[in-house]
């Protein structure tokens, strides 16, 4: 089967097809006397499927598709959108956004992207990588996960469940101001999530592998083992007493302290002034070892794109050099509340990586514990806990304490503290056990100080 209908062969509709649609729509617009219009056209489909004991819970078989339109006249913008792709629905609906334009307020920052910004020649990133699999081969996948998970120990005795699910998508967008551009895109994971104990020692953890391609996913039984062996690691844990103390985050979690770097830097925190990092740009908020990247045009990976939301070419860059912020998160209208230029992420950020220059290549997890030597290594986090306004940051977490660089017993029931401003700049190691969540990777992260709140 050639390349392209093997594409097309999960879609019911080319990329062509979708490119003929958006073309339609936007001559309406201009038709009723849109002075710009924007539309995206996208479709998709999967199978997700989860097991719980052996037995199934859920098979799951979704299809979508939406029509989305952007209607300028002058200043004023209007939005609409349907999930039927006949003629009359496409036109009803850019008319439907073009009589809500009519009627709000003219914001001077409205608008398409400036065209010298747009990507005409978008490469190909190998983003679509199609799992043939049906309910039968993927419960049959969950259940090796699950049974894997099963056999670590007798200890594990319940479980959350196991899930395979394989999506695949495609989309286009096309602007008045000439941009057409669009490609399918795919996602797959396997995930376990075994309960170890029983009664009021119960503990329950997880792990999961999500791909582009099915290939690059972890064998479904690595999976389980790993998900059971974390759980066994919980049982008989204590609570501690209130201290301040040096604290690990482990490295799933400390994408999450790079994601929230993200929101305090992204264009809408920053043109309304709600966030602790507000008019940080040129300025150290992190230690002078430390780098931010972004690196749009990785091929395969999770946060790869050839151009963002607005079609403005995404392009690699040092978001941090030398822990000084070198730019921001920004879309077109954000960027121009600001007075800046849009930074190619309307839609979010593309595969970030946090490094540190000092990090050695024995700075694996067990050496990040011991340079830490005494404290606290987190595992998990709960509530959402961070005031994005002030920086203060305040989550329900569970880990284990260390001693020597030695895990000791795991804990409970804590609350660690903070404020991220201190939090940046207090990093002392970035492990070199990178791992990928989402479209951020980073190694396990240090902080030298954080309050413990407990007994």
């Amino acid at each position: 089967m050639s390349q392209t209908a093997e594409k097309t062969a999960h879609f019911t509709y080319t990329q062509d097809q979708l490119k003929a649609m958006a073309a339609d729509v936007l001559r309406v617009a201009r038709e009723l006397g849109a002075t710009d219009a924007a539309t995206e056209i996208s479709e998709g489909g999967g199978l997700s499927v989860t097991v719980r004991k052996g037995q199934v819970e859920t098979i799951e078989q979704n299809r979508d598709k939406v029509v989305g339109v952007t209607v300028m006249i002058g200043q004023r913008r209007g939005n609409a959108s349907t999930s039927d792709f006949s003629p009359g629905a496409l036109r009803a609906t850019a008319e439907a956004a073009y009589n809500i334009a009519r009627f709000t307020a003219e914001d001077d920052c409205a608008g398409l992207a400036e065209e010298g910004l747009l990507e005409r020649n978008p490469q190909d990133l190998d983003l679509f990588h199609p799992w043939d699999i049906d309910a039968e081969g993927a419960i049959d996948i969950a259940r090796r996960a699950e049974a894997a998970s099963f056999a670590v120990s007798p200890k594990i005795k319940n479980s959350d469940g196991a899930s395979v699910s394989a999506q695949h998508s495609q989309f286009v967008l096309a602007t008045s101001r000439g941009f057409v551009g669009g490609y399918p895109y795919s996602r797959h994971f396997i995930s376990a999530a075994p309960i170890a104990g029983s009664g009021g020692g119960m503990q329950r953890d997880d792990w999961y592998s999500s791909k582009r391609s099915p290939l690059a996913l972890a064998e479904p039984e690595a999976i389980g083992r790993y998900a059971a062996e974390r759980a066994l690691a919980r049982l008989n844990a204590r609570k501690l007493s209130t201290r301040k103390c040096p604290v690990l985050f482990e490295a799933p979690l400390a994408a999450g302290l790079l994601g929230a770097f993200v929101q305090a830097v992204s264009g809408g925190a920053l043109y309304r002034k709600s966030t602790f990092l507000y008019d940080s740009l040129g300025k150290a908020v992190f230690s002078p070892d430390i780098q931010i990247n972004e690196q749009p045009h990785v091929p395969g990976a999770m946060g790869s794109a050839p151009f963002d939301e607005e079609g403005v070419r995404t392009q690699a860059r040092q978001v941090v050099r030398d822990g000084v912020v070198q730019g921001y998160f920004l879309s077109t209208y954000s960027a121009r509340k600001l007075g800046m230029q849009t930074t190619g992420n309307a839609g979010g950020s593309h595969n970030l990586t946090l490094t540190s220059s000092n990090t050695q290549p024995g700075d694996d997890f067990a050496g990040m514990l011991k340079k830490m030597g005494t404290g606290l290594l987190v595992t998990e986090l709960m509530g959402q806990g961070v005031n994005y306004v002030t920086g203060d940051y305040s989550r329900g977490a569970s880990g284990y304490w260390v001693e020597n660089g030695v895990i000791q017993y795991p804990v409970e029931e804590i609350t660690i503290a903070g404020n991220m401003v201190e939090m940046f700049k207090q990093i002392v190691g970035i492990g070199a056990d990178a791992l990928v969540r989402g479209t951020k990777e980073t190694g396990s992260i240090l902080i030298e100080q954080m309050t413990i709140a407990g007994n």
